[in-house]
Formats: C-alpha cells, structure tokens, sequence
C-alpha cells in the first residue's frame, strides 16, 4: 500500500499527525511531510487519519497489493 496526499487540498489540521505520527509530521506551521511507504504495523493508523482528515487530503493507494478473493481467470 502506498499514501498518497494531495497536499494542494491539504490544510494543515494535523489530524493525521496526532493518529499516526511515525508516518506524518509538521514542518513548519502548515507544511506536512509523509512517509508514501509505510510498514504494515503503522497501517491502521494511517487507514484512521485518512479516514479522518476533513478535506479528505489522504489517499491509499492499494494497486499493489493483490486483489483478495479474486477468482482466476480460466479459459
């Protein structure tokens, strides 16, 4: 999984730095600085700060994990 934050529509309420700051922190009064990979123990963290920012800045990106429950193709 890879984070991916637009930081145009960021504005610096710093939710996701209270929620998972090993991934997210401030430089500054309003310039956010993230980690796009993260390891998988910071995962809920990170899924609870882009669930909570409130322009909605924080995206995760999941193409390159494998689709669970997919079935394969046979033909």
């Amino acid at each position: 999984m890879r984070l991916v934050v637009d930081l145009n529509r960021c504005q610096g309420f710093a939710q996701c730095v209270f929620l998972a700051p090993d991934v997210f922190a401030l430089h500054g009064n309003e310039s956010l600085l993230f980690t796009p990979r993260f390891d998988e123990a910071q995962r809920d963290g990170v899924e609870k700060a882009a669930a909570a920012c409130p322009v909605q800045a924080i995206l995760l990106d999941r193409t390159d994990e494998p689709t669970k429950g997919a079935e394969p193709h046979v033909g």
